[in-house]
């Protein structure tokens, strides 16, 4: 699997949504995507590519898309 399969198999797992949704994903768009579901998914992102996100970073890890951005600079490239 590739970077951006992995990525989206978090978020497919953790919120429950399918491939089609992703994109428009952001924090509260679904009732899923709260604050216990933030810090799982965060969780699992950090589990599945061996990182350790910086208390700012899970701050702004707000979409779907920030976070690819975010996860750029621990060299996670999509």
């Amino acid at each position: 699997m590739n970077n951006l399969q992995l990525y989206n198999r978090v978020f497919i797992e953790s919120f429950q949504v399918i491939s089609d949704q992703l994109e428009n994903l952001t924090y509260r768009s679904i009732p899923a995507w709260d604050s216990v579901g933030h810090m799982a998914m965060i969780a699992a992102l950090e589990e599945t590519f061996s990182i350790m996100f910086d208390p700012n970073d899970i701050l702004d890890f707000t979409s779907y898309e920030t976070g690819k951005q975010i996860l750029t600079k621990y060299n996670i490239l999509f």
